[in-house]
């Protein structure tokens, strides 16, 4: 079961992007990843007010709906519990239920029935063989059609072995193939993850760097972004850290899959070939070696199939328990249990205090604008800095008393072209860049200051959304969506085929083990038992024996 767990992981790396980043936002203890997969650790919900800390101005009122519970994959999971007496079990798809994981196991029992039956009845079949001295006999008049038979079916059971060998090579490839384009796909999304939440922490960052006296902010609003840069650091650390390390985990396993899958084709592969060259030139001696060594290569071959039966329903379960989660978004299953998604009057908090924090920036420079840049002072006030010439435009904000989109004023300019339209009002300063020295309202200096504010909030107005996807599972919603339309079909298709690849090498090679056990053990031709007369005095005696004893002559053959 633990090759099947970490297999998930593959899927479930998407849920640690979203989790991840909720547990550094939730409480900084470490979480060991494949328990909270496994759903055996809760983060819970972001609980700290979102991601601006805690909220304090109330959002858009929502209708409480009750959720309704959903059983996920319930169909498709309704299997035999081999822990409840094989009872059939009715959770649905739950990765974090022992009974779950117990009816999924149940799907691969076929292959190791086949499997003990087969050690078993072959193994007491050699016992006797070797010990009691039991032999099969062909003989009687079809004697020559039989043997015909036998060679047709032993080449014919030897080449369903081959076509299982070609079956299992082809599949273990591109499935190999598919699992690392699949992980690729997690690890990218990962990293575009982390790297959003550093942009973040990084423009927000330079926001505190501002050191223009005129232009201060909040000291409240400081240490909010002063929590948040680090809080957003931190977490995107924690995210690629856990993404890599899943990911090395996954390669080394699927890398390890994939040399057993290529060890067994190639085995089994030489087993049916040679096999059948010796079987047909009737080399016994060596042929006993091929039958005791295919009849614990195929046990091999029967555990590796029922096992990768388990692994494809295992992974048939997951793919369509994403897809029902991502259909019914307001329904409560399993994975509402380990997502620590939040609900929607959260993920307005977090919207309201996100753009509070703008709010606050934007008033403070427009506050600067008004009462400095654009007023013409005396030498003798604090704010003199011999600014002169046309009027600088105010910073505008895109969002009303209500938090709804408004439209820019014309007289203002907006966060993305600020920086383009204030460069035309910069002028030149004396030796120590406090004056200017030319028309102009803004100094060098102050006009940096300025769009390092102007970026940090855009930067928070910007990558606000896609954390509140991040907050809210949309974006989780997004990568199972593409998984599960994308990814899964390949992924089932290859398992399908590995699994049919070893049931053909199984049954072939169990076949041919069987006619391989009656060549070894056939009577050797009679010109190799019957020995030829001396012509002497006893010529008489010894053809008499020879017709009247053929037992003596012939002993391998039974009466």
């Amino acid at each position: 079961m633990k090759i099947i767990r970490d297999f998930l992981l593959i899927l479930a790396t998407a849920i640690c992007c979203s989790c991840v980043v909720s547990a550094g936002f939730s409480h900084r203890q470490s979480v060991n990843p494949l328990n909270f997969i496994l759903g055996n650790e809760n983060l819970g919900p972001i609980n700290d007010g979102g991601i601006l800390g805690e909220a304090q101005a109330p959002g858009p009122a929502f209708n409480d709906e009750p959720k309704v519970p959903l059983k996920l994959a319930g169909n498709r999971t309704k299997r035999p519990d081999i822990l409840r007496n094989f009872r059939i079990y009715q959770g649905g798809w739950d990765i974090s239920n022992k009974h779950y994981w117990a009816s999924v196991a149940f799907t691969g029992i076929a292959g190791f029935i086949v499997m003990l039956v087969w050690l078993i009845s072959f193994g007491i079949m050699l016992l006797f063989h070797h010990c009691v001295g039991w032999r099969m006999s062909f003989k009687g008049k079809g004697s020559s059609f039989s043997q015909k038979i036998r060679i047709v079916l032993l080449v014919l059971f030897s080449f369903a072995s081959i076509v299982g060998c070609i079956l299992l090579s082809a599949g273990q490839l591109e499935l190999h193939s598919e699992v690392f384009i699949t992980l690729k796909y997690v690890v990218n999304q990962s990293d575009y993850t982390a790297e959003m939440l550093r942009n973040v922490s990084d423009y927000l960052s330079l926001a505190k760097s501002v050191v223009v006296p005129e232009f201060e902010l909040p000291q409240s609003t400081l240490q909010e972004i002063d929590e948040l840069s680090t809080r957003l650091s931190s977490t995107a650390d924690t995210l690629n850290e856990k993404t890599d390390e899943n990911s090395v985990k996954l390669r080394k396993v699927f890398n390890t899959v994939r040399s057993v899958l290529i060890t067994v084709a190639s085995v089994m592969l030489v087993l049916a070939f040679f096999g059948l060259v010796l079987s047909l030139l009737g080399l016994q001696n060596v042929i006993h070696i091929f039958i005791f060594s295919g009849w614990l290569l195929v046990a091999v071959t029967l555990t590796l199939c029922g096992t990768f039966m388990i692994f494809n329903s295992a992974v048939s379960d997951s793919c369509m328990a994403m897809k029902e989660w991502v259909d019914n978004p307001r329904a409560e299953t399993a994975l509402s249990n380990i997502l620590p998604c939040v609900d929607e009057r959260a993920t307005n908090q977090t919207l309201v205090e996100s753009r509070k924090v703008v709010k606050t920036v934007v008033d403070t420079v427009n506050t600067f604008i008004y009462t400095a840049a654009n007023t013409n002072r005396p030498p003798s006030d604090q704010f003199y800095y011999n600014q002169s010439g046309p009027l600088l435009p105010p910073l505008c904000y895109p969002f009303d008393d209500k938090n709804n989109d408004r439209d820019c004023l014309p007289q203002e300019v907006s966060m993305t072209n600020a920086s383009t339209v204030w460069a035309k009002y910069i002028c030149m300063t004396s030796m120590d860049n406090k004056n200017c020295t030319s028309v102009g309202r803004l100094t060098p200096a102050v006009y940096g200051q300025l769009v390092v504010a102007v970026n940090a909030s855009y930067a928070v107005l910007h990558y606000t959304p896609g954390m509140l996807d991040l907050q809210n599972c949309n974006f989780l919603r997004d990568i199972f969506m593409t998984i599960t339309s994308r990814y899964c079909p390949p992924l089932e298709h290859y398992l399908v085929t590995v699994v049919v690849g070893l049931g053909f090498i199984s049954t072939g090679i169990m076949l041919c083990l069987i006619l391989w056990f009656v060549y070894a053990n056939r009577p050797q031709r009679e010109e190799a038992f019957v020995k030829t007369p001396s012509i002497n005095k006893d010529a008489h005696v010894t053809m008499v024996s020879l017709v009247t004893s053929p037992a003596r002559v012939v002993p391998d053959i039974e009466k």
